[in-house]
């Protein structure tokens, strides 16, 4: 399980062990570990800022947690679709996740969907919570991306830049996918180093969660946040699938899945956001943020409220009995 990774133009050499620890005979991986540490961080932000969009943290959790289930459930049947090959001939690979296999478009797609039904059933208010919940997937991309670097997965194609990385069995992939690759277009020397495409997207996402918090003040409307995401994260990721090589294909359409979904998803994030900007320029008053109405005040104050009662019920009569 040892992997070797080096970085010839930086000198840099690591030995990696995929397995984190075991555990009762049981090994862990550090893609699971990783990947389970980034949603930790970014439920931990959403229940610290979940103020900050009028929520109540309480109501708030139900719905990350479930979401988050269905979100990563999500990623692993929207790879395994696109990867139907790998799969089809042993059904119990499909539950097998410690060695790769989540996509994170799938993981979007239906944890924003499962988080709308959700949302609707436990009365939260969806696009606030949207506009929460994107900051936190942008945490959680920037540190399970590295989980591809311990399993050396996710990489690009050649490069002479001082931090291209190299591997043996960077070396074995492209020396046996060198002519589909090139078919691509994709000039292909299994031993120079490639593109580290993992760094480039966790670098993309931290970069992008530092300028959604210079804009959580400014935004103008809920939802703002959730399009800046969607564009901003489609924006970086269809550079970024451009130089993998490991890209999930449309059939034998030579089209990468991620690249057409990155482009329609920032197509449509920036179509929507200037007509609701453009409207909300004409008449502000009409897309009030739900942390500044009436409803969202009563909620954040119930507990307090409540508490305070509980508080008073509690205390004793310090009066005379007569």
């Amino acid at each position: 399980m040892v992997q070797t990774i080096s970085f010839p133009g930086l000198g840099w050499s690591f030995s990696i062990d995929r397995v984190a620890f075991s555990l009762f005979g049981i090994d862990f991986y550090w893609y699971g570990v990783l990947i389970g540490l980034g949603f930790l961080l970014a439920i931990t932000y959403a229940m610290k800022r979940s103020k900050t969009f009028g929520l109540n943290a309480d109501r708030l959790l139900d719905v990350v947690f479930l979401a988050t289930i269905i979100g990563v459930t999500g990623a692993r049947l929207y790879y395994v679709v696109f990867r139907w090959e790998d799969y089809s001939g042993d059904w119990t690979k499909i539950f097998d996740v410690r060695s790769g296999g989540l996509a994170i478009y799938g993981g979007i797609i239906f944890g924003f969907l499962s988080g709308w039904l959700l949302a609707k059933w436990k009365k939260v208010r969806f696009l606030p919570a949207a506009d929460l919940a994107s900051g936190g997937f942008l945490i959680a991309q920037a540190v399970g991306r590295w989980g591809n670097f311990v399993n050396v997965e996710a990489f690009g194609s050649n490069t002479s830049l001082p931090w291209g990385m190299t591997s043996p069995s960077i070396v074995s992939y492209l020396s046996s996918h060198q002519a589909e690759l090139e078919a691509l277009g994709f000039s292909i020397d299994p031993n120079m180093p490639v593109h580290p495409t993992f760094f480039y997207e966790s670098l993309w996402c931290l970069l992008g969660f530092g300028l959604m918090q210079l804009l959580i003040k400014r935004r103008k409307f809920d939802g703002e946040l959730f399009l800046f995401y969607i564009g901003w994260y489609g924006a970086g990721r269809m550079v970024i699938e451009g130089l993998r090589t490991d890209s999930l294909m449309l059939g034998n359409s030579g089209i990468r899945v991620s690249q057409l979904v990155a482009a329609v998803a920032v197509a449509a994030a920036v179509s929507i956001w200037l007509v609701l900007r453009a409207k909300q320029k004409k008449n502000p008053e009409s897309f009030p943020l739900y942390v500044t109405t009436e409803e969202s005040k009563a909620l954040l104050e119930t507990p307090k409220n409540e508490s305070k009662g509980k508080k008073e019920e509690e205390q004793p009569d310090s009066g005379e009995k007569e």
